[in-house]
């Protein structure tokens, strides 16, 4: 088990490696920086001004070595300056993650909690009217774009109760807190626990026609105990893999959804940020999701490892 993990942490450290090359050089061809943005707003361009500020900035170094500058800071927790706020990076960063950490994890549980359930009891009632009733519900929650859906959820928010959720950046019950992100949450946590009901359903019919289920009911087994204790145990990688994407995918996913509901989190402050071609923060938060997906991954790779013993020795 230890080799296996050491091969996994060396995995990802290569990949946040190259992932954080592509990220740099993406950012850099894209035409336009911010300083051109700066002198095109103002109406007029001094090419001495232009010069100084871009020598300011350190966009006049090659750029393997603003690469490397911007490496060498972040190894030593120094994130840079936002050319915007003139504010340090990691202080306009760290305010936002628990936003956005909040949602995702809400999203997230509320995806994991309604998906698995139902996809066992559609996959255990499998023909009925039950079954094609949670088969169209999964379909839509799949076809509904969260934006959309929190659009309709806003208008009948303000239909039935005369009022919209509004974020409220200090709450003063937990109560209060939890109906701020409840309402978001379920809006982007839709389209995950639809996802992960038709995996778990189309998993749970694989392992129902096994065998040992059928040995299980012939010795007297509940059908509790064979759905649950026997068929789903060995139905649940799949969906594990399946909320592991959708952990690493919520956070780009909220970027929509922090906007519709006005949340100061991190993937709307992103969109700002690529706007306005301010190259610390971009890079920083692109650089945090990344890391986000990559241990994401990394504890499926886990969570597969100790539920299923023969991946390690097969790897």
């Amino acid at each position: 088990m230890f080799a296996y993990i050491v091969r996994r942490l060396a995995l990802m450290l290569v990949t946040l490696v190259g992932i954080s090359i592509i990220i740099f050089v993406l950012l850099r061809v894209v035409p336009g920086n911010i300083v051109d943005i700066l002198f095109d707003a103002a109406g007029f361009v001094d090419p001495t001004d232009k010069a100084n500020l871009e020598k300011e900035l350190g966009l006049n170094l090659p750029i393997y070595v603003q690469y490397l500058n911007w490496i060498g800071g972040l190894l030593q927790g120094d994130l840079g300056y936002s050319y915007v706020s003139e504010k340090p990076a990691l202080q306009e960063i760290l305010p936002r993650i628990p936003i956005t950490a909040r949602l995702a994890a809400l999203a997230l549980l509320f995806s994991a909690a309604i998906g698995i359930p139902l996809g066992v009891l559609s996959a255990v009632h499998q023909g009925s009217r039950l079954d094609y009733a949670l088969r169209i519900v999964s379909l839509s929650g799949l076809s509904l774009p969260s934006f959309w859906l929190g659009l309709l959820i806003l208008m009948a928010s303000v239909s039935l109760f005369g009022s919209m959720p509004i974020y409220n950046p200090n709450p003063k019950t937990w109560t209060e807190a939890f109906a701020i992100y409840a309402v978001p949450a379920m809006a982007v946590g839709f389209r995950s626990a639809a996802l992960t009901m038709r995996i778990t359903r189309s998993s749970m019919l694989e392992i129902l026609r096994q065998d040992y289920i059928r040995t299980a009911r012939a010795k007297g087994a509940s059908e509790a105990s064979v759905n649950y204790r026997h068929a789903l145990k060995n139905a649940i990688l799949p969906v594990i893999t399946v909320i592991g994407i959708e952990a690493a995918f919520l956070i780009g996913g909220l970027i929509v959804t922090e906007t519709v509901f006005n949340i100061p989190g991190v993937a709307r402050f992103l969109v700002e940020a690529l706007r306005w071609r301010d190259y610390p923060i971009v890079q920083n938060l692109v650089m945090l999701i990344a890391v986000v997906v990559v241990v994401a991954n990394f504890t499926v790779d886990m969570l597969y490892a100790a539920i299923d013993p023969r991946i390690r020795y097969g790897d």
